[in-house]
Parts: C-alpha cells; structure tokens; sequence
C-alpha cells in the first residue's frame, strides 16, 4: 500500500449546483425610540455577534466548508436590529439574496411579536431569548412563539436555565447544546432543497423501499427525483465516456490497496482469473460512471461529452442492481463501498450518499445521517436476531456486557463504506471520521483490514466483488430508517446503540451461517425495559424494513429535530426525553404525550413543501 502514504486530502468544495445555505441572525429589539431602543442596541447586536461567531467556529458543512452566518442589516449593509415590520423586511430581502437557509432569532428584552417575526414558510426557524431580569427577553421569546403557533410557523424555542447578567455576553452550554442542533439540523433541511435522488434502476427483488416515490421527495424533502436506467452504465463502458486517465490511475491504485479475498464459490462455479480481472477493470468504470452521474464530471466535456458532463445533481443515488443487472454484469458492490467511503484513488475527500438495491428510504435515511455527522454511512440488512440461548446453543459462548441480552447482525452483499471498518480512533476508541480529520494511516488501516471476495455467483451471476470485513466493537452508532405508510405517510424510526465484539471463533460460526464473504456490524441497541426498547428481540421485531443506515455516534436527538422540522413523526426511538429537541408547538399537541403529539402535529401542519 505504498501509495496510502501520499494519498492527498482533496480540498473541501461544494460538488452541487447552488451556494451552500448560510444561517441568518436576527437580532429583534424593542422599537421605541426615546431612550428604549438606544438603551438596548449594543447589547442586542452584542448577542447576534457572538451567536453568529460561536456558530460559524463550530460548524462545518459535511463537504468540509464552512459555515457562514448573515446578520440582518439596515437595507444599506450595515447591521441592524429589527424592532417592526419594515426592517423585518429588510432582513428578509438581504437573507433572499444570500442564501440563508436556516433562521435563527436572537434578543435579551421585549419586542413587538408578529411585527418582527420570520415568515418565511421554508425556511427552520429558532428563537433564542435572553434569560435575563433587566428586560423581559423571556416574554418576548414566549409572545412570538405564540404567534409563530397561531401562523402555523413552527419555531424552536431557546431559552437557558439560569438567569444571565445583563451585561454577561458568555453562551450558557445549554444554549450552546440547542443552537448547535437546531442549525445542524436546519441546515440539512436547507442543504437537501433542489437537489436530487438519483434512481439508476428501478425496483430491486420487489423491495419496497425501492418504489421512489415522487412525491414524498418532492413535498417532504422539496427535492426532485432523477431516473436513469442501468443501461446507461453499458453505453458509456461501451462508448467509453468516461476519464480514460483516471481510469487507469484508479485501477493501478485499486490493484494495488484492493486486496482480493478468497473465493468461496465452488470450483466449478468460479469464474476464470480473466473473467476476475475484466470485472475488476469493469467495476472500477461503474464506479466512476456512477460519480460522473451523480454530480458531473468536467473532464467530459473536455472529452465531447457536454451533456454527460453536467451529472444529475444527485445529493444521494441509489443503484438497483440485483437481479436484471446482476444476473448479466458485475455488481455494484464496489461502487457502492467504494462511494461511500470517504476516499479513493483521487484521495481523502467527501463520501458520497449510495443505497443499495436502490432503496431510496434507507438512502435518505443515510443523507440524514451524513449531513448531521459529516460522516460516512453504513447501508445493512437488519438480518438476524441471535439471542444468548440461540448463541449458546450455536457456538457454546455465553454473551457477556453490552451483548448479554442478544445482538442484531447487520450485513448486506458487500455495499458498506470502509469507514466502517472502525479502524480510525477518536481519543482511543474506534470511530468514524468526518473527511477532513482522516489521515492516511487511517486509511491504509481501513484497506489493510478489507477483503474483496469474488461475488457469490448464486446470489450474483455476472460476477464482481464485494468487501468483506468486521466492524470492531465499541462504537456508539444510531441505526435509522424512513417508512412510508399509505394513509399516514413518511415515519421515521432509530435506535441509539453501540457496535460491539465477539471472540474471533464465535463471530467464524455466526458469520459462515450467513455469506462469509459480506461485511459484518454486531448492533446492540440501547434498551429502555419498555415498548419497543424492552429487548434486543422487540428492536428487531419492530423495525420497519429489511434495511438500516447506521451512523456514527448517538445522533438520535439530532434526527428528531431534523423529522420536527420536516414534519415526520418518530414511531420509534430510545432518546432520553432530556435530549428531545422539537419545536415549540409540538406541546400543545399533548405535552402529556410526547410521541402522541409528535404524530398529530406532523399531520396538522403538514408537509413543508406541500400536502403529500
């Protein structure tokens, strides 16, 4: 892997066609001049100032750059704080023209409520008030949430726990905590409008989640959805529309850090040492083909492929691969983990959003997951169940610690970014990365711990390869899932719980029982003692569907706010109710019962983009 150690950090960059959405400060004051007003401007702007530093130092986008925050201004460029209607308009006509894409209102004292409030329909609204006893910052944040309410504009409500001098300009960590969710959230909402899913296929094996639904893009997440069908990869393999340079750079890296597994076919169903090494040659072009798809290529257009060279400005893309494609060519195993992971033959660069089988709902899913982490995601078949007794009985080991009570094996054909390996470390323990922080001896560990196995000719008959390796143990992860249900429409559903290790002989036995040659991730969910949390087994027998997108970290907290702002109730999840994050009209749907109103206020406000 002698090439690993040179491997180049590719520069953050926007791959999509808009301006990455900024986050919009509006800094509301009480609007009598005469004393009042004067009185409150420099403390006033004094918080937007510091929201918007503390905002723009914490944040990156998931392609690496950074986050920029717009402070309302007096319609010329200088700040300004809005005490009534018209510099309300003012700051809706600067955030227009820049690009803001998520709002957030900030004040220490009382303001006139719906005269400075944001209106804009589309856009994740917060509100953070002051808690302070010189002016009533409170009353005004508990006035305009009113409004907000009545408007049916949801905003989410800021406000600390302990009481701020006036003249104390620190962010609480409380604070911190919600400002830091709400615009990481809204700026996925804002990331993914105008963007694309690209579907290259249609239906795989009659898998639901593999119906793309127009709709549900178009209205829930105001995205647009692209077709292609799968000859398209032949055209251009045939027509070789694609970087031949690259190409050939990308085969000499993947012979090179790509090592090849065992073939667990049976000898008379193994395809030659040619047959391999033109699958090999053809993966690596639908890998390529893929990307240039999904986001362009201008390399194309230098070759004479002007069209093909715009891509489809697919923020996620999935691929259906099985069985009309993978009963004829090689499958898409590779190009999958492959995109998925955070780098390649080009270098440590942005991961790239692929579902297998082209289930569009655990691809959105994984977007979710991705522009709230920055990291890469894992696509698995929610496959078995093993209880202690099952394991037992199987292997003659007893589950111990976080495994005592069952696991989930997570596995699918060879599709999962390598990330997932857990070969990178955070503070010593196994992690996944956001790009920008991947080095590459973390990259070379990554490779240097991954098989590609020739495909399972029964499962795959035109051949190709798949990864095949273990996730180690440890890592806090979150599994996460949309459903669509007729009548009720997008839910969504997750579990926080921790990947964890089993003794190198118990894992052998478990995993021959399945496809040796597929990567696998032990999942032990966190549990409750109640409802669908009670047991390992009630987590597997509630989930939605035969897939899950996995994520780094406990980020369930940070999924239910990014669903509240889109309009998706939660059917399931085991976030402490400390860490629930939506907004603040949600309550009057029942702050007795907070899964309960969840569901009723998605339905009473709808869709943010239209009725579904």
């Amino acid at each position: 892997m002698s090439s690993i150690k040179n491997i180049e950090m590719v520069a953050p960059r926007n791959r999509l066609v808009s301006g990455m959405p900024k986050i919009g400060i509006r800094p509301t004051i009480d609007g009598r001049l005469g004393g009042v007003r004067e009185s409150l401007e420099g403390q006033t702007m004094g918080l937007a100032k510091t929201v918007a530093e503390f905002l723009s130092q914490n944040l990156r986008h998931a392609n690496g750059l950074p986050v920029k925050c717009v402070i309302a201004d007096d319609g010329c460029g200088a700040p300004a704080c809005i005490g009534g209607v018209v510099e309300a308009a003012r700051a809706a006509e600067k955030f227009a023209k820049e690009g803001v894409g998520v709002s957030l209102t900030v004040t220490p004292c009382w303001c006139y409520g719906s005269e400075t409030m944001d209106m804009d329909p589309h856009v994740p609204k917060a509100v953070w008030g002051f808690n302070g006893t010189e002016r009533p910052g409170a009353v005004y944040l508990a006035a305009v949430l009113a409004g907000h309410n009545q408007k049916g504009l949801p905003a989410f409500s800021i406000y600390g726990r302990d009481v701020q001098d006036a003249g104390d300009s620190s962010i609480p960590p409380d604070v911190q905590e919600k400002l830091l969710q709400f615009a990481k959230a809204g700026l996925a909402v804002a990331r993914m409008r105008g963007k694309s899913y690209l579907s290259l296929g249609g239906v795989s094996m009659g898998i639901a989640g593999s119906i793309v639904d127009q709709a549900f893009f178009e209205n829930t997440l105001g995205m647009r959805v692209e077709t292609v069908d799968m000859t398209e990869f032949t055209r251009r393999i045939d027509e070789e529309i694609y970087d031949p340079n690259e190409f050939s750079r990308a085969l000499l890296w993947v012979k090179e850090n790509c090592r090849e597994g065992r073939d667990h076919n049976p000898p008379e169903k193994q395809r030659s040492r040619e047959q391999k090494d033109r699958d090999w040659e053809f993966v690596v072009k639908m890998a390529m083909i893929a990307r240039d798809l999904m986001v362009g290529n201008p390399r194309l257009e230098e070759l004479g492929y002007g069209e093909e060279a715009l891509g489809h400005n697919a923020i996620v893309a999935g691929f259906q691969g099985q069985r009309q494609w993978t009963d004829h060519f090689p499958n898409g195993d590779f190009l999958e983990a492959m995109l998925n992971s955070s780098f390649d033959w080009n270098g440590i660069r942005q991961p790239f959003v692929v579902a297998t089988e082209n289930d569009c709902l655990n691809g959105v899913a994984m977007l979710f997951g991705h522009l709230l982490t920055d990291t890469a995601q894992i696509f698995a078949d929610v496959r078995t169940y093993w209880s202690p007794a099952a394991v037992k009985r199987v292997t003659g080991h007893t589950l111990t610690g976080l495994a005592e009570s069952g696991i989930i094996h997570l596995i699918n054909s060879g599709a999962a970014t390598l990330d997932a390996t857990g070969q990178m470390t955070k503070e010593g323990q196994p992690a996944i990365k956001p790009f920008w922080e991947i080095t590459p001896e973390d990259v070379a560990k990554c490779l240097g711990v991954t098989d590609w196995y020739p495909a399972t000719v029964e499962y795959f008959r035109g051949g190709g390869f798949s990864s095949g390796f273990l996730t180690r143990g440890s890592m806090p992860v979150t599994m996460s899932r949309i459903n669509l249900v007729k009548g009720l429409g997008p839910v969504l559903q997750l579990a926080e719980g921790y990947t964890v290790d089993l003794p190198e002989d118990v894992y052998n036995t478990l995993n021959e029982r399945t496809d040796p040659t597929w990567p696998t991730h032990w999942f032990v969910p966190n549990l409750t003692g109640s409802g669908p949390f009670r047991d390992v087994y009630s987590v597997m027998y509630n989930w939605g569907a035969n897939h899950g997108a996995v994520s780094y970290g406990h980020i369930g907290a940070d999924l239910i706010a990014l669903a509240a702002m889109l309009r998706i109730p939660v059917s399931m999840h085991n976030v402490p109710e400390e860490r629930i994050f939506r907004p603040s009209a949600w309550a009057a749907f029942g702050a007795m019962d907070p899964q309960g109103a969840d569901f009723r206020a998605c339905a009473n406000f709808g869709p943010l983009y239209g009725k579904y």
